[in-house]
């Protein structure tokens, strides 16, 4: 590396980033390289580098996947171990996208107006959600770090490609894995007090093991006063997946009761909420 790039902390992480931008998108449109250029800002890539002086990051290794809110890259730390590095884009289009669902949580109550607050407490939001799903034993990606609107976490996948969607996966046992995810489901909402709310075929990964829940930043909690509605689209989503695949479905009636049944005991009990 160049004299002038070890002296300047800004240039480390432009340099790797202008590495990927040339490798992935080097021949590709201007559309590609605009967004490229909308996730790495000069405060993304200064809140890299700090992660980079902490030695969570020391490469950027190739995209994972690029959603509606973030951008997901395969990074290698200083210890050679592999994490994902999802970078939440701070454009005004996100900003509309998100604001609603931090705006109706109660744990970011306050939080209005100002897009760079929103945007952060939407990663502070995934990170939390990921710590409650995972105490609750669903399988989601474990969550390593947030800074800013960074969130560092577990990489599923091998060392050559990330983890296939479910949609893309041909599965051996099809009902087991319909099994899974309904009892993450009930997981979710019984012990972590969460709905996922935009759960599908798109935002489940299959590894060798089994399925991982992803994306969970919009996930609300079960007293939210449409926590129900989204819990039932999960369902339906899910069951419309599977029926597809010729799995004996439970009915979105049967499985809405049984995963809110031990819920409702708590609370008519008294119980905590």
């Amino acid at each position: 590396m160049p004299r002038n790039q070890q002296d300047n902390p800004y240039a480390v992480i432009e340099h790797a980033v202008q590495k990927l931008k040339a490798k992935e998108y080097g021949a590709r449109e201007d559309q590609d390289r605009k967004t490229m250029d909308e996730v790495f800002d000069r405060r993304a890539m200064l809140a890299i580098y700090k992660l980079m002086t902490e030695g969570l990051i020391e490469s950027i290794d190739f995209p994972i996947s690029t959603g509606k809110e973030a951008n997901i890259f395969r990074v290698t730390s200083k210890e050679d171990k592999r994490f994902a590095l999802k970078i939440y884009r701070t454009s005004n289009a996100t900003f509309k996208r998100i604001a609603r669902y931090i705006e109706a949580d109660p744990r970011f109550h306050g939080i209005t107006g100002n897009r760079r607050k929103v945007i952060l407490a939407w990663a502070t939001k995934e990170y939390r959600n990921l710590l409650r799903l995972q105490k609750a034993k669903v399988r989601v990606p474990e969550p390593i770090k947030f800074y800013q609107n960074l969130l560092l976490m577990e990489y599923i996948g091998t060392e050559q490609m990330p983890a296939p969607m479910l949609r893309n996966v041909l599965l051996e046992d099809p009902m087991a894995t319909y099994k899974i995810i309904l009892k993450y489901i009930r997981l979710a909402y019984q012990k972590a007090e969460l709905v996922h709310g935009d759960l599908s075929e798109y935002n489940i990964l299959m590894e060798e093991a089994g399925p991982v829940i992803i994306d969970v930043g919009q996930a609300l909690t079960t007293e939210h006063p449409n926590a129900d509605d989204y819990l039932k689209r999960d369902i339906e989503n899910i069951n419309r997946y599977f029926r597809s695949l010729d799995v004996k479905i439970k009915t979105t009636e049967e499985v809405m009761i049984q995963v809110k049944k031990k819920r409702e005991v708590k609370k008519a009990k008294g119980g905590k909420k």
